[in-house]
């Protein structure tokens, strides 16, 4: 089984290419990030380059974070700051190689959200055919008031859109916490998943302890045929570096 750290988590304390550089080396077979507008694209591209390895995804930016956006898509009000987040990030995809972007929906609730969010998805998988386009159910804990908050929401809208670009990223440690059975749903939403994640439950830490046993999901996932790499997304004990052990037990 294949790993990718992802580096909004793992090594945050550092520069974006020092980062790629620390998952190159303790082994990790590809990288993701959440917003990694600060490092122009072709320098992100050339440490990619030099160590050989994929970026699977990045975010859209979410918006005025101080003013407690989380994304902007579902965002009525606001489609062409959205739209702009959706450009600016497949620009930089195009630029770094990176296979997918995740457009992140905001805090919103209604049919209106609905419609909105599914028009900017149309036009992002438009604009980028050869890109895939992820949308993520969040928890309310960790990303209240989110538009995009169950699985089977997220079906539905992957239905409407109608894109075959257009995927669900599946956060194992999300879904525990807003649905759980979570192998069931691994197996029924499999053909609409085009990223997994991973993290202990409830604490978000290494996931090898906590709610959920990674040995049995991992395995389980393995069964289903996953052959692409699973995301890395756990946050590290302050000062620690990211734990490797649990992850030469699944390899």
């Amino acid at each position: 089984m294949k790993f990718s750290a992802n580096l909004g988590f793992l090594w945050a304390d550092r520069p974006l290419p020092d980062a790629i550089r620390a998952a190159k080396a303790v082994g990790f077979d590809a990288v993701e990030c959440h917003w990694p507008y600060d490092v122009p694209a072709e320098e992100t591209r050339s440490v990619l380059d030099e160590t050989g390895l994929a970026m699977l995804g990045l975010n859209t930016r979410r918006g005025d974070v101080e003013a407690g956006d989380n994304g902007l898509s579902a965002l009525c009000h606001r489609r062409e700051e959205a739209r702009a987040a959706i450009d600016e990030a497949l620009a930089y995809a195009r630029v770094t190689g990176s296979s997918a972007v995740h457009v992140m929906a905001g805090k919103s609730r209604g049919t209106a959200s609905k419609s909105t969010f599914v028009d900017n998805l149309a036009y992002a998988c438009e604009q980028a055919k050869e890109i895939t386009i992820l949308i993520e159910p969040l928890n309310p804990h960790n990303a209240p008031d989110y538009y995009l908050n169950s699985t089977g929401l997220a079906a539905e809208i992957i239905a409407e859109v109608n894109a075959p670009n257009l995927k669900m990223m599946f956060d194992c440690y999300h879904v525990q916490i807003i649905e759980g059975d979570v192998t069931r749903r691994l197996e029924t939403l499999l053909p609409i998943i085009g990223h997994i994640q991973i993290a202990s439950v409830p604490d978000r830490g290494v996931p090898d302890h906590g709610e959920l046993d990674y040995s049995y999901v991992l395995k389980r996932i393995h069964e289903l045929g996953w052959d692409r790499p699973i995301g890395v997304e756990y946050l590290p004990d302050e000062g620690e570096q990211p734990d490797m052990l649990w992850i030469a037990r699944h390899r």
